[in-house]
């Protein structure tokens, strides 16, 4: 029986919450726990494969988890490996994917050209998006109508990217995608909440997150969407010239198409509360890399 280890962090010693990965392992003939990825006391090389899943403080320790990725990739598989983690870990991944499929336009600034980039953004979109180039779950992102806009005080550490404010976020929402050993198997949308939301007239808030009022169903997988998922992993895996295990990809609309928000590599959320069916083809998936 191979054996798996699904790297966690110390807030989620027992993994994503609201669903089972272990039993759809175990009936697969894969015997899985969950490790802590800092826990020192953890034989890496011990198992046949390792599965980065709820690795969630990872982008405010960036170099200690990478350095981690690399060391376990010495020894046993990794699942997307390290040197993926180290492209998906910044943002500005987006300015490459720009040149291969339809994206949510980026541009990278720091410190020194961060008024200069605000000024420009402002002028072509009239509204923007900043946030860090290594982050999660919104914490940081700020809209800026102006230079001076109060809200950029709420920014956290750079660098930054600046991006278009998509105005059907705060009616549409966002839909993700989540593809397990290259097939899209599911598809949830996500609106935010906040005043007159959520997703409904007047809403002022653009993030998604449950933690901001946000709220996420699943729903058929939607064919544009599919495609444009399997597109967006497709042009990952040709830049960063390897195959991808699994991936989520979110999406918006922008001038009538989707486009692609993020495509995340390291550590995307099952959804196992919303699409508990995620859990099996991720298990096959695990299964699969196991068998050689």
């Amino acid at each position: 029986m191979p054996t798996v280890l699904l790297a966690t962090f110390s807030l989620c010693p027992d993994g994503e919450p609201g669903g089972d990965l272990l039993g759809p392992l175990a009936a697969r003939g894969v015997d899985a726990r969950w490790a802590r990825w800092d826990d020192p006391d953890v034989d890496w090389a011990a198992a046949d494969l390792v599965a980065v899943r709820s690795t969630w403080d990872y982008h405010r320790r960036l170099p200690a988890f990478l350095a981690w990725a690399h060391a376990v990739e010495r020894h046993t598989a990794l699942l997307n490996g390290a040197d993926v983690f180290a492209w998906n870990a910044d943002k500005s991944y987006l300015v490459e994917l720009a040149g291969l499929v339809p994206t949510v336009p980026s541009h990278p600034v720091d410190d020194a050209t961060l008024v200069a980039g605000l000024r420009d953004g402002l002028a072509a979109y009239g509204a923007v998006v900043v946030k860090s180039r290594t982050g999660a779950s919104g914490v940081g992102v700020v809209v800026a109508e102006g230079p001076q806009d109060a809200r950029l005080a709420g920014l956290t550490a750079g660098p930054w990217l600046v991006q278009p404010l998509v105005g059907s976020v705060r009616t549409r929402g966002e839909s993700s995608v989540f593809v397990l050993g290259g097939r899209a198997v599911s598809q949830v949308d996500k609106r935010p909440g906040g005043p007159g939301g959520p997703g409904g007239p007047g809403c002022t808030e653009f993030r998604v997150h449950e933690q901001y009022g946000g709220s996420t169903r699943v729903v058929p997988l939607e064919p544009e969407a599919e495609r444009a998922a399997l597109a967006a992993m497709a042009a990952a895996a040709e830049l960063l010239g390897r195959p991808l295990d699994y991936g989520r990809v979110d999406l918006m609309e922008l001038d009538g198409r989707l486009v692609v928000g993020e495509v995340e590599l390291i550590e995307p959320g099952l959804y196992l509360d919303v699409v508990p069916g995620n859990a099996a083809p991720f298990a096959e998936l695990v299964r699969r890399r196991t068998a050689g």
